[in-house]
């Protein structure tokens, strides 16, 4: 059996996209237009909650550390993606490819946990709307944050470990932009029944379960919204939860099939393409959809933005 972290190999080789010479410059600005609007997105939402007191409430709480893990998630794949995109050997060393695992894990848990709790926070607002402040209260809300950091510390470090034990003895080269967990299990050549065991059950408690308990709020939800009927009120309440289901949706459904239901060819090109959805796409939209166009978000950049230039007023 192989002593824990040994391997022979120091370095691996990120494969990359599957990307036509000529073609190279054009999705590399793309990729940088996005990820520059992600962190830029994210950013602005973290400003404005903090610097107005009026985004200080449970829905703001949560949607600032959303915008925080969307940004280092994002960051955790899309700048090496984009060096190695310039770069004619798109080397990762085996401690930053581990480390790098860690955090894609880590952030990417986390959002799910925080998914969670904006969907019950959401449930409580609207179906519960007189009991909100007293339920939604600063110690839950408080808690349910630190919770998630916790779990998903705990989860990111458990594969981080497991993975770590195993050996790599020839073939370095990484089939994909980023050291994916899966990818990197098909290049060992230790035993990874272990691993493959602790992903599917974990899995199934990290994104499964969380998945489920969102649709669960927002059926309560659009149930609640049916019994008291009003034109105005349901266009808006189906308007919003249709755009955060789907965004829920995309990013639940690229990565439960990705790494709880691979696909029999072991296609790598669709791979890839399911990782860009979630780890990409996913990130960039949140800001629109669950801030930017939301009133009060866009009181708060009226507000910040009037406070900044009264001084130089008369």
């Amino acid at each position: 059996m192989a002593g824990w972290n040994q391997t022979a190999i120091t370095e691996f080789l990120l494969q990359g996209l599957p990307i036509e010479s000529e073609q190279q410059n054009l999705f590399y600005a793309l990729f940088l237009v996005m990820y520059g609007t992600t962190v830029l997105g994210n950013l602005l939402i973290i400003f404005l909650i903090r610097l107005d007191s009026q985004l200080h409430t449970p829905m703001y709480l949560f949607l600032s550390n959303l915008s925080f893990s969307d940004l280092c998630f994002s960051s955790v794949t899309m700048p090496k993606l984009l060096q190695n995109m310039q770069s004619q050997v798109p080397s990762i060393p085996y401690t930053g490819c581990l480390t790098q695992m860690y955090f894609f894990l880590f952030f990417g848990d986390l959002e799910s946990f925080l998914l969670v709790a904006m969907a019950y926070d959401r449930y409580v607002a609207i179906c519960f709307p007189l009991h909100y402040t007293t339920i939604m209260s600063p110690k839950l809300c408080l808690s349910l944050v630190a919770l998630s950091w916790g779990l998903t510390t705990l989860h990111a470090m458990l594969h981080t470990l497991l993975m770590a034990r195993l050996c790599f003895c020839a073939d370095n080269v990484i089939p994909h932009f980023f050291c994916d967990m899966s990818a990197l299990l098909k290049l060992s050549c230790s035993d990874t029944r272990v691993n493959d065991l602790v992903i599917f059950i974990m899995g199934g408690l990290i994104l499964v379960i969380p998945f489920l308990l969102i649709i669960t709020s927002y059926a309560r939800i659009v149930s609640s919204i049916l019994k008291v009927p009003s034109a105005r009120g349901m266009h808006k309440a189906f308007s919003t939860c249709g755009s955060h289901l789907a965004v829920v949706s995309l990013f639940y459904g690229t990565v439960i099939g990705l790494y709880l239901c691979p696909s029999a060819d072991n296609s790598t090109v669709k791979d890839m393409v399911m990782a860009m959805m979630y780890t990409v796409v996913t990130p960039m939209l949140n800001p629109f959809i669950y801030s930017l166009r939301n009133r009060d978000m866009k009181g708060a950049l009226g507000r910040v933005f009037c406070r900044k230039k009264t001084p130089f007023s008369v």
